[in-house]
């Protein structure tokens, strides 16, 4: 069986047809187009210019307001006791045999903060009023004999000499009854000495006193803050001291916490370190600053001197955006366009910033997001934000 094999060949009409109906075509591409068509392309251009002209972004109005700001003065330093006494025994050998209170307890002057052992201090007072009291019998009967010898001594009994001795008896006798009432004195106050007192109101800071040992005079047993009175000792260059004064108030923070301190000026130091150029400024917290748990000797502190206020223009912290290293706000123009307005700012305060240079008082800004629009654009007020001029 055979198998016979076809090849086919392009038809030779194709090429022909093609190029029949080639210039038909291009004369259908480039006639005029109905006016239904040509209608359509302004409308579609108006859309666009219409979708072009909206607003970018609906936005809240907000402008400057006249506003009194606090005029402050920043340091920092440490805080401190007002005055620490320290507490010790005054007397040798004595053993403590009471401890009273603990580090953290509040005093008051004349309460009892440790008792050393007195009974050796007790009997040797004992030992003394007997012998005072016999001493002062003594002199009661040299008196009596004085006395006697003068009158017999007057009516020529008695000789010179003899009321001579009687006389010295008497002194001695009287001498000896004033050494005694010395001794009992000074018994009266080393006894007094074993009861160790506070001898202020204030707060225990320290305490060294063990139950048992035996104290030495001059050994610290206990330090005092006295009348619990907290200051903070602030740094200041000396040309910056010379803005502050006596009773000016101050607010402080203490590091590591973000409680807020108050306190008024109280010192302000005559000289400056030569070293360092800095002054101190003393400060005395107030009482119940001074109680807060926060408020311990030794911890830093950073305050602002209160200097008083002056009137600023002041806009929301929200309206101000930093850009390139500059403040800058977006000024609402009346064609509803926005622009690009560089600000110099101050003080802040809250949620306030001062206003120093760029724009005034009557000015329109953005409110809030202003961050996403650019200069020249297109926005809808809506409203005017809370904080705007009154």
């Amino acid at each position: 069986m055979r198998v016979r094999l076809l090849h086919f060949s392009p038809a030779p009409w194709r090429p022909r047809l093609l190029a029949a109906l080639l210039p038909a075509l291009t004369m259908l591409t480039l006639a005029p187009q109905p006016a239904a068509a040509q209608a359509s392309s302004p409308a579609t251009a108006a859309a666009t210019a219409s979708a072009g002209g909206r607003a970018a972004l609906t936005v809240q109005a907000v402008s400057p307001r006249r506003e009194t700001l606090a005029r402050t003065l920043s340091a920092s330093g440490g805080l401190a006791a007002w005055q620490e006494v320290v507490i010790g025994a005054e007397t040798q050998g004595l053993r403590l045999v009471e401890v009273a209170v603990q580090v953290g307890d509040r005093v008051r002057r004349g309460q009892l903060l440790a008792r050393l052992q007195s009974d050796t201090l007790a009997a040797e007072r004992a030992a003394t009023q007997a012998a005072l009291a016999e001493a002062e019998a003594v002199l009661a009967q040299a008196r009596l004999e004085a006395e006697r010898d003068r009158a017999l001594q007057a009516g020529g009994a008695l000789s010179a000499q003899q009321l001579q001795q009687t006389l010295t008896a008497e002194t001695t006798a009287r001498a000896r009854v004033q050494a005694l009432k010395a001794r009992l004195q000074a018994d009266e106050v080393r006894l007094a000495q074993t009861r160790l007192l506070a001898p202020d109101d204030g707060l225990i800071s320290a305490r060294q006193a063990t139950l048992g040992a035996v104290a030495q005079p001059g050994q610290e047993l206990f330090r005092l803050i006295r009348q619990g009175r907290i200051e903070w000792r602030a740094e200041l260059p000396g040309a910056d001291m010379a803005r502050l004064s006596p009773g000016m108030p101050v607010k402080l923070t203490p590091a590591g916490t973000d409680t807020v301190l108050e306190g008024r000026v109280r010192q302000i130091a005559p000289t400056v370190d030569p070293a360092t150029r800095q002054g101190l400024v003393h400060v005395d917290l107030t009482p119940n600053a001074a109680a807060s748990p926060v408020a311990r000797p030794g911890m830093l502190a950073r305050g602002e001197f209160q200097l008083g206020g002056s009137e600023a223009l002041t806009l929301p912290q929200g309206a101000v955006l930093l850009r390139e290293g500059f403040s800058i706000v977006m000024r609402i123009e009346a064609d509803a366009r926005v622009r690009e307005v560089k600000v110099r700012t101050g003080r802040r305060v809250g949620d306030r910033v001062e206003i120093l240079e760029g724009l005034d008082a009557q000015a329109r800004v953005v409110a809030q997001g202003a961050g996403f629009l650019g200069d020249g654009d297109r926005v809808q007020v809506v409203g005017t934000a809370s904080g705007a001029a009154k």
